[in-house]
This record gives structure tokens, sequence and C-alpha cells, in this order.
């Protein structure tokens, strides 16, 4: 099974968007295991939401789009990880060693991809 795990930061901690050398070396080890082992399919990092845009698109209405940054945001996805486990409890694990490695505030969010068999009627 492939899980999307989206870890959300706060973005006006300053921390959280300049990463010290020893954090880049720490999480660099982790997804070269991960990886190695079958585990990590991608990761990546986002920038900040001044970066970004916001698309809406209301049921029955035009599509409506908001430059960052976003100034009802506190907390914000600061990254992304695709992974295989067996189930979500190995997910779980694996998102839990994840967020260990920083050193602020995380929240990392697991979710289950939908394959295309999980759609299949029968």
């Amino acid at each position: 099974m492939r899980f999307l795990m989206m870890h959300r930061i706060d973005e006006r901690d300053p921390q959280a968007w300049n990463p010290s050398p020893e954090f880049i070396e720490k999480m660099g080890a982790f997804v070269q295991e991960s990886a190695e082992k079958g585990i990590l399919i991608t990761a990546e990092g986002v920038h900040k939401t001044d970066k970004g845009a916001l698309v809406r698109k209301p049921r029955g209405a035009a599509i409506r789009v908001t430059d960052g940054p976003f100034a009802e945001a506190k907390e914000v996805i600061g990254g992304f990880a695709l992974i295989n486990a067996a189930d979500r409890a190995e997910a779980v694990e694996f998102a839990s060693r994840y967020a260990e490695l920083f050193d602020l505030e995380i929240e990392v969010e697991v979710r289950q991809v939908v394959e295309f068999e999980d759609l299949q009627q029968g």
C-alpha cells in the first residue's frame, strides 16, 4: 500500500525554513536509508506560502486564485513524502520516525493513497 505523509509546520518559525547542516545530514541519511529499503518513493520540502497560490473552485462558481502568502495560515505544509507500507500501523510508525528528525513542532498527516483496484466494483 502507498501512503502520503504531509508535514505541517508553523510558518512563522524561522528554524522551519532554515535547516541546520546537522538536520540536512540527518534527513539525507534517513531518506537514503528509507529509499534503499524500498519504503520511500519520493519526498520533498516546499517553499513558504509567499511562493505559492491557492486555487479554489466553489461548486457552480468560477475558479478563484489567491497568491500567497496566506495571512490566515499558521500551520502550513512544509513538505511531503510518498511511501510504501504494509498497512496503516507501519505507515504511522514511519511517520513517527520521520517526525523525530525535527527539532521543532511538527504534525505529520498520514493518508492512504487510493489505488485503482480500490475503485473496482465487484
